[in-house]
């Protein structure tokens, strides 16, 4: 994998977690896949528009599918059991060296924080599998922001920069989806783009 990273010197490094820290999304994949035919989808989920949801909150995830296979889900119950799954699968967690092992060198010199789209009870476990839980000491999450706050919305990339200290414009996030992207490009940072897929 090549990362095509700034040359400039950032005051502060935002990391998105799934699918650019640590190789998930077909883990989270999977669990979604089994939860929504637990709750009557029929056939099989549709991967590319699961990848399209990348860095959505998880419950807004469950009444994304819920609307688009016209299934009545409680998005709560939903999210619940299909991170039950995902817990079930976290042996099978792997970092994604090139981003990894540079969050690690920065993270000596510069503050670091994640901003993810998943629950922090899902997120802990699976920095602790990758062996990168005693880098990331700030973790914003979308319940450290307003309802409906979280990406595409700026606001927990700004949360992160706030906490870690530092000037959105001094942040380099890296991000692999499309939400992602979009809220750290409305936050005023620059950006490393991360593929997700074929990792």
């Amino acid at each position: 994998m090549q990362l095509d990273i700034p040359s400039e010197d950032f005051a502060g490094y935002i990391f998105d977690l799934d699918g650019t820290l640590v190789d998930t999304m077909p883990l989270h994949y999977r669990a979604w896949d089994a939860a929504m035919r637990h709750f009557g989808m029929p056939g099989k989920l549709d991967e590319d528009f699961f990848y399209s949801l990348g860095g959505i909150p998880t419950p807004e995830v469950a009444t994304r599918f819920s609307k688009h296979y016209g299934l009545a889900l409680d998005p709560d119950e939903a999210t619940h059991y299909k991170e039950g799954l995902f817990l079930a699968l976290m042996p099978e967690v792997r970092r994604i060296a090139p981003v990894a092992d540079f969050a690690e060198r920065v993270a000596r010199t510069h503050p670091v924080a994640i901003a993810t789209g998943g629950l922090r009870q899902v997120a802990i476990p699976a920095l602790a599998a990758a062996h990168l839980i005693d880098v990331f000491k700030i973790i914003i999450t979308p319940a450290d922001v307003a309802p409906g706050r979280g990406k595409p919305a700026p606001d927990m990339f700004l949360l992160a920069a706030e906490r870690m200290g530092v000037p959105p414009e001094k942040c380099l996030v890296f991000e692999d989806a499309e939400p992602g992207i979009r809220a750290a490009t409305a936050a005023g940072m620059k950006i490393v783009r991360v593929p997700s897929r074929g990792v």
